[in-house]
């Protein structure tokens, strides 16, 4: 796990800290041309290797490196304006798995174990339950209702945040519940109820007001239940 950190921080330091914009933007226009694309990969090799501080992980380092400097160049050749933040996603997702697969041959583990772990694959479903399938389901049992303001207030809000800040929500209650936080889940409804009470006011709608508060209390009762679920079976799993 330490092994991890070390490199999980080697790669936050080169990617976020120690890459000035002006370096970004020269590899978005150069591509493989940018000098600071190649500076940016040295980097990358030099901190693993630092950080790690063992003569035998500096060929991992030279394979983290060159691994970075690929997705990189896969990054900076397929995106568009319009898929920047797709692409970066991606492009983290597809480093930190990288990241993960060094640990697992530096440290001669198989990724078979893993793959068997059996708290892993309870885990997964739980996070991933709580998040569009949930978002579906309430949408599904609340969609008999239709608040008068629901289309008025529409415009004035952002693509999609409702589901997002849904999402989310789930998201901190399933954690809350598997670290044994439950105060943190009430704190979490106060600070939602005092943001939404704004809106609420402002619409003077008894319909849109029950129509809010039956959409959290559902959310809000599918994560704690899925925590309590995951909880008791990863219990019964040990």
């Amino acid at each position: 796990m330490i092994l991890f950190i070390k490199l999980l921080l080697a790669h936050l330091l080169g990617d976020f800290i120690w890459q000035p914009n002006s370096w970004v933007s020269d590899k978005e226009i150069k591509k493989h041309k940018s000098v600071f694309l190649y500076l940016h990969i040295l980097i990358h090799g030099l901190l693993a290797a630092i950080l790690v501080w063992e003569i035998r992980f500096i060929p991992y380092a030279v394979l983290i490196a060159v691994t970075h400097g690929i997705i990189d160049l896969i990054k900076l050749n397929f995106q568009q304006p319009k898929t920047k933040r797709s692409w970066f996603i991606t492009d983290q997702i597809a480093h930190i798995i990288i990241l993960i697969g060094v640990v697992l041959l530096y440290e001669n583990k198989s990724i078979i174990n893993f793959w068997q772990n059996n708290e892993f694959w309870i885990l997964l479903t739980g996070i991933l339950f709580v998040t569009k399938p949930s978002s579906i389901i309430i949408k599904t049992i609340i969609s008999i209702w239709s608040p008068e303001n629901e289309n008025t207030h529409a415009d004035n809000s952002l693509a999609n945040a409702g589901n997002y800040i849904g999402i989310l929500e789930r998201l901190f209650v399933f954690c809350f519940i598997l670290t044994g936080h439950f105060e943190a889940i009430g704190f979490l409804l106060a600070a939602k109820s005092i943001f939404r009470f704004g809106d609420l006011k402002e619409a003077k709608d008894r319909k849109l007001t029950e129509y809010v508060l039956i959409g959290t209390l559902i959310s809000f009762g599918i994560a704690i239940i899925s925590g309590l679920v995951v909880q008791a079976l990863i219990l019964q799993s040990l």
